[in-house]
């Protein structure tokens, strides 16, 4: 009993090409978990899914965006089970309901932006919302909740056995409030991540770039460490690595991950930066005692940060469903960015 883990893309925003490049890789998000009963899940569709080919002989294919940014939806058109008759694909993506996720999805494969149209696909599609009180596909049992970034974007949690796997490829959890002196109660996505034994989280910059950098709804890697710390995570990787990142320079913000993480008391070899093309296999283990608390359901409270937010971002607050105003001064941990009208 295991669960596999394959990262098939990594880099976040564009993909990049280059001989500098090779190590870590250059295609962005995509991720396949293989359960132990079988189950095959993809989670985000970047250009990374296109090397990706699932029998149908397997059964349903099941794919999870956490959003619709370009960079995570990009390798649909390319892979090669839509293309196969015979095959059984669902798409999951986030609410709202509507418009529904096959229309948005078909603004990108469509005139003039593909040559082919959603509609034409000879595999049977069909798309579903991701429902936030949890779901089964298979045996595994999967969380999801909206998290801090641009959009309306979900971070998941898959749970098979005594393994949970947490993916949050684009969060910014510091947002408004240092990680050090919030309250759990105001960190995005942290009863999603509590005890995973492996958390695959947003570091897209350096702790310098990150300065002139906050509001574009991704991490640094200093805030993923200690979002991770909060967490109790057994393992993580860092992802979405930021496109001009070369080898060279990640090589080096990975060494400074690994001493910044062993000073907050972590071993070494339990923290790495994603590489395209790793898979690792997650045996089945007792389970350890983390104190998760059960997840809270509805709204959360006004309890406003006393950081105000740059102008910016406040154009992306959230709207509190609560009082159905913007917070101006704090951002609510349940609650995804929505786009401003």
């Amino acid at each position: 009993m295991s669960l596999a883990v394959e990262l098939l893309g990594v880099r976040g925003s564009v993909p990049v090409p280059g001989s500098d490049v090779i190590r870590y890789g250059g295609n962005t998000s995509c991720v396949r978990l293989t359960l132990s009963d079988g189950t095959n899940l993809i989670l985000d569709a970047g250009t990374g899914i296109r090397g990706l080919d699932v029998p149908h002989e397997d059964g349903e294919i099941h794919i999870l965006l956490t959003h619709l940014h370009l960079d995570h939806i990009q390798g649909l058109l390319f892979f090669k089970p839509f293309f196969d008759a015979n095959a059984e694909i669902v798409v999951w993506g986030p609410p709202p309901d509507d418009p529904p996720l096959r229309d948005m999805l078909a603004r990108y494969l469509s005139t003039p932006l593909s040559p082919v149209e959603i509609r034409e696909l000879p595999a049977r599609v069909s798309f579903r919302t991701v429902p936030l009180d949890g779901f089964r596909i298979g045996s595994p049992d999967i969380e999801s909740d909206r998290v801090l970034h641009r959009g309306v974007t979900l971070g998941y949690r898959v749970r098979d056995g005594t393994n949970a796997l947490c993916y949050l490829p684009d969060h910014e959890p510091a947002l408004g409030r240092a990680l050090n002196e919030a309250d759990d109660d105001w960190i995005s996505g942290i009863d999603l991540a509590r005890g995973a034994s492996l958390l695959i989280h947003d570091g897209q910059f350096g702790s310098e770039e990150y300065e002139s950098r906050i509001g574009w709804g991704h991490s640094s890697v200093s805030d993923a460490l200690l979002f991770a710390r909060r967490a109790e995570v057994e393992q993580m990787l860092l992802f979405h690595h930021d496109p001009a990142h070369d080898d060279e320079y990640l090589d080096t913000l990975g060494g400074q991950a690994v001493e910044d993480w062993t000073a907050l008391g972590a071993p070494s070899e339990a923290v790495a930066l994603a590489q395209e093309g790793r898979a690792s296999v997650y045996q089945q283990r007792p389970p350890r005692p983390t104190g998760r608390v059960p997840k809270r359901v509805g709204g959360g409270r006004h309890r406003a940060s006393r950081i105000d937010l740059p102008e910016m971002v406040l154009a992306y607050a959230p709207v509190c469903r609560g009082c159905s105003r913007r917070e101006r001064t704090g951002v609510h941990r349940d609650l995804g960015w929505f786009d401003a009208a």
